[in-house]
């Protein structure tokens, strides 16, 4: 059976303070109403992985993870984190792709398939993210483009190391707008990436793939993303700023 998997993706947000008691009740509230049928994924900023590590215990479905990496291992790259630094403080996952980084930073696949590339080599496993513009899906063939951003940046791994990926759609045109792709849309997209696993690598490795919705999924309609087949979990933004809201969330998924 394939990991049930609710990650929160804080983005750029909360001081040192209101992190450490946003870190507090979320754990807490995991602790008391979550069970362990369901892996939850903690990525705050970069400066406060250490601090997040200190909450966590190990062995607990709660793991650490990082918004971002850089493809290199080290160098000269000033204001960067590498993989083997996130490595060592205890990280299990990391986030490529956002359609944020893509936007504003210029992430191209084949810089992104170096980056899956030295992840996996330092034993974390990257939330890939993939996903359409409002104006593709109007106007454009978007599901040829979302496996476009797959097989540039993945297909080139073996199974084996393809296993330890993580895939999350989102919609950018539901990413901070309020809108949200319906349960029959994301079931949808879900199915033909899987079906696009499916064909590179065999149904078996499709099937263990865990696909995660992003894209304003909160705790009104996660129980109804959740529900469809596909759709394994959720890489969520905003919600997962808030702990009653996220935990919620996290719950709509056991």
């Amino acid at each position: 059976m394939r990991k049930r998997i609710v990650a929160g993706n804080w983005k750029m947000n909360k001081t040192a303070d209101e992190a450490k008691s946003l870190l507090s009740e979320v754990i807490n509230m995991i602790k008391d109403e979550v069970t362990g049928n369901v892996d939850v994924v903690l990525c705050p900023p970069a400066l406060y992985l250490t601090t997040a590590r200190q909450y966590i215990t190990p062995g607990s479905n709660i793991s650490l993870g990082a918004q971002n990496c850089h493809e290199k291992a080290s160098g000269a790259y000033t204001g960067e984190i590498s993989a083997p630094m996130l490595q060592s403080i205890g990280v299990a996952y990391v986030i490529l792709g956002h359609s944020e980084r893509r936007q504003y930073f210029g992430e191209t696949n084949a810089q992104l398939a170096e980056k899956v590339d030295i992840v996996l080599a330092n034993g974390l496993k990257p939330i890939f993210c993939c996903g359409e513009s409002r104006d593709l899906r109007e106007n454009g063939d978007y599901v040829a483009f979302v496996k476009k951003q797959i097989t540039e940046s993945l297909f080139h791994l073996t199974a084996e190391a393809f296993a330890n990926v993580v895939i999350a759609y989102e919609p950018i045109w539901a990413i901070g707008t309020g809108l949200t792709a319906s349960s029959a849309q994301a079931q949808d997209m879900h199915f033909e990436l899987r079906q696009h696993i499916a064909d590179q690598y065999g149904d078996s490795v499709a099937q263990d793939t865990t696909i995660l919705y992003g894209g304003s999924a909160n705790e009104k309609n996660a129980a109804e993303l959740f529900a469809q087949p596909d759709v394994d979990g959720g890489l969520i933004g905003g919600a997962s700023l808030k702990s009653r809201e996220f935990t919620n969330v996290i719950k709509a998924r056991q």
